[in-house]
């Protein structure tokens, strides 16, 4: 027999109800007991603790660990997945650790567990694991703005545009919450002052408040700095604002050389894949600093190779050694899940892999990074 289910344990006899194992997950991240204790997942366990004697393949594992980059419980949670055998039964453990940013949320609805049993939380529970976070643990784009005011939030848009993609829509139509209540339970209100997530994102003019967060773009003709500038654009506004505006300006900058390979059919060779391009973009815009610098991204298109140029060195957990592989840290978490709710952000820590298989399949040689203290740098070069 494994363990009795509690408030910190529940098994599963398989994972075919994804959609259970991920309200678990969910549940066991907002931690509404308060145990400040991890909580556990038994997958290959029936409801009486005996083994169900399931086959715990590597793909079963790999498929539980893909959860938390997928982008469906946010902000991300943090977990892991291992082979046990315990008692004689071959299971996985499924192990999530409590959030210090709660709500958690799962496809826009708040799960918590009351015993052993997972339930949607009320509003009283939101307003309990709201009030839980420390402000002075936060990362700085979930810290409260000095001098920013609640009305100088786009408050229709976020009404009209953000929160139907951010809250499942029955959650959405049955909340008789007000909106501000609604920001403070989606991070982006602290008390009566919008975070700085808030303000990059939905504030009428964010680089009143954040003076750098805007994208600058060179076209040059040659190979160096120094060389004459073809183009050049400020690509200001709110966060979604300066990412489709910045889609556009790569676009255009694309050149196709078309080669006809018999009639009717020709094959188009771009100098550039649009998608790593855009890929790299996003990954300098969601994880460059915003504390203390008013430095831009900067996306710098020579004859021969684009340089993005993220402010900003590596953060938290990510090295070197690491960087791009499946390990990953995020400076700017809620920006981070803004993104995804923009729809600028699929999933979670595969866009430098997807960048790098676009280039390959183009012919591009891989990109290459430069790390600095106070930068990263990605180098993309044309196709041969």
């Amino acid at each position: 027999m494994i363990n009795l289910e509690s408030d910190q344990v529940e098994r599963k006899e398989s994972a075919a109800d994804d959609q259970k194992v991920r309200r678990n997950i969910c549940a066991f991240a907002n931690d509404l007991p308060g145990n400040q204790q991890p909580g556990v997942l038994f997958v290959g366990v029936r409801n009486d603790g005996s083994c169900a004697s399931l086959s715990i393949t590597d793909d079963l594992l790999t498929r539980l660990s893909n959860i938390r980059g997928e982008g469906s419980i946010l902000p991300l949670p943090s977990m892991t997945v291992q082979r046990r055998v315990l008692k004689g039964c071959d299971v996985a453990v499924i192990t999530v650790s409590p959030s210090l940013d709660t709500p958690v949320r799962y496809r826009g609805e708040v799960w918590i567990r009351a015993g052993p049993s997972v339930h949607l939380a009320s509003s009283e529970d939101e307003r309990l694991l709201a009030e839980r976070r420390r402000a002075t643990d936060l990362p700085f784009d979930r810290r409260a703005t000095r001098s920013l005011h609640y009305s100088d939030l786009d408050k229709d848009s976020i009404e009209r545009e953000y929160l139907p993609r951010a809250i499942a829509p029955e959650v959405l139509e049955a909340n008789a919450r007000s909106l501000s209540h609604q920001l403070r339970s989606l991070r982006l209100l602290q008390g009566d002052r919008p975070t700085w997530g808030a303000a990059l994102a939905f504030a009428h003019d964010p680089q009143a408040w954040l003076p750098g967060s805007y994208v600058q773009f060179l076209r040059i003709a040659g190979r160096e700095i120094t060389d004459p500038i073809l183009d050049q654009k400020t690509i200001s506004g709110r966060l979604e604002d300066v990412l489709r505006r910045m889609d556009e300006v790569l676009e255009i900058n694309i050149r196709v050389r078309t080669q006809v390979a018999g009639v009717p059919r020709e094959i188009r060779h771009p100098d550039y894949p649009v998608a790593a391009l855009k890929q790299l973009a996003y990954n300098a815009v969601m994880h460059r600093t915003y504390e203390g610098t008013n430095a831009p991204v900067r996306i710098y298109w020579y004859a021969d190779r684009v340089d993005i140029v993220s402010p900003g060195g590596l953060y938290g957990r990510m090295t070197r050694q690491n960087f791009g592989g499946e390990d990953t840290d995020y400076r700017n978490p809620l920006v981070a899940e803004i993104m995804h709710h923009l729809g600028f952000a699929q999933r979670f820590g595969l866009g430098l892999r997807l960048a790098q298989e676009a280039l390959a399949r183009n012919g591009n040689p891989a990109a290459e990074f430069e790390f600095q203290a106070s930068l990263v740098a990605a180098t993309v070069r044309q196709a041969a």
